[in-house]
């Protein structure tokens, strides 16, 4: 099992201090650093720049948000990054979802699984060298109706670039399954999980004679380690709100993926009352029901030999990259959590 983090370029007080997170990651024998944009700073020009502040680590677009880019624009950013790292990039796309990409970007969130797929496509067929000639649903190039022309970049790609995609639905995990190389989860429960994901993994992977093991499973959660039984009910009862506001403010008045992810893997009539109170703006009712099983279920947080117990329930799940978001209230507490927690990802992957 490799170890990864994420960060968002702007989710630092400081420029500085989050590029001596990233090089002392680095150092401390972190695998892949992905990189998040949500509605703060864009992904690809922090990733540049942590291109020349690295040597070794894998960068990930962790995502790219489809629709608020062409795919040939995508495909030449993703160029662009793996030839400037020697091959060190990964190229992780998502459909994000319709608060933000109508709200924020003005461009419709119709139709998500064709959008994703095609651009996929497409990126692959940039990929590829050749001229751009392609007619789907939600693209066509060239434009039709015009004089253009199919044309093909000026650049090629002097190395592979793996596609991630970082889906939560049953349609769009069956989409993961079929035509990506890695899978980008987030509120995962392991031993929920073969209902709730990787079932619908299966079904895509069936459909282009592929199997698990061509498909990288990388999952995400907060780590954080408690002294004692007393601090950690203190940091369980602190998170609550944190994952009220997935449960009830992610998305769109209609749409929450976190929601309905909770809701398959056995919370349906909690994650149903969290979203209802959250909306109607009792914030602290909405965190209030949220259970302390809930919160630890979906994180890497306890004392040391409740994580390391966790972390080999996850790469015995079929986990091959752990996404670590290490707790702490400064740069040095976040790095002495992100390094205990790799230490112990090493041991339980030597002893396997």
């Amino acid at each position: 099992m490799r170890t990864a983090t994420t960060v968002e370029a702007s989710g630092f007080a400081q420029w500085s201090s989050q590029r001596d997170y990233v090089v002392e990651a680095e150092k401390l024998g972190l695998d892949v650093l992905w990189v998040a944009e949500a509605w703060g700073s864009d992904a690809p020009s922090a990733l540049g720049y942590y291109a020349a502040c690295t040597d070794r680590m894998l960068l990930g677009s962790g995502v790219l948000q489809v629709g608020t880019r062409t795919p040939v624009a995508v495909a030449q950013t993703a160029i662009t990054l793996s030839n400037l790292t020697g091959g060190r990039f990964l190229l992780g796309l998502g459909a994000s979802g319709p608060q933000v990409i109508e709200g924020l970007h003005g461009v419709s969130f119709k139709r998500p699984l064709s959008r994703l797929r095609e651009t996929v496509e497409i990126v692959r067929l940039v990929l590829d060298g050749g001229k751009i000639s392609y007619s789907g649903r939600e693209f066509q190039i060239p434009l039709p109706g015009g004089d253009a022309v199919p044309m093909k970049l000026s650049m090629r790609s002097e190395h592979k670039v793996p596609i991630y995609l970082a889906t939560l639905s049953p349609a769009m995990l069956r989409l993961t399954g079929e035509i990506a190389d890695g899978w980008l989860g987030t509120s995962f429960v392991p031993e929920g999980a073969a209902d709730a994901y990787f079932a619908y993994l299966a079904e895509g992977l069936a459909r282009t004679g592929r199997s698990r093991a061509d498909l990288d499973i990388c999952q995400g959660a907060e780590v954080a380690f408690a002294p004692d039984e007393d601090a950690l009910r203190v940091m369980i009862a602190s998170r609550k709100k944190e994952l009220a506001f997935s449960l009830g403010g992610m998305g769109s008045a209609s749409t929450n993926f976190y929601n309905q992810a909770y809701s398959r893997q056995g919370w349906a009539d909690v994650a149903a009352e969290v979203r209802e109170r959250w909306q109607a703006g009792d914030r602290d009712g909405a965190a209030d029901l949220v259970t302390d099983e809930m919160v630890l279920a979906t994180t890497l947080i306890g004392t040391e030999s409740m994580v390391r117990q966790r972390l080999s329930v996850w790469q015995d799940a079929g986990v091959n990259i752990v996404r670590l978001y290490p707790a702490g209230d400064t740069l040095d507490d976040r790095l002495t959590t992100l390094g205990r927690a790799i230490e112990i990802v090493r041991e339980i992957s030597s002893s396997h």
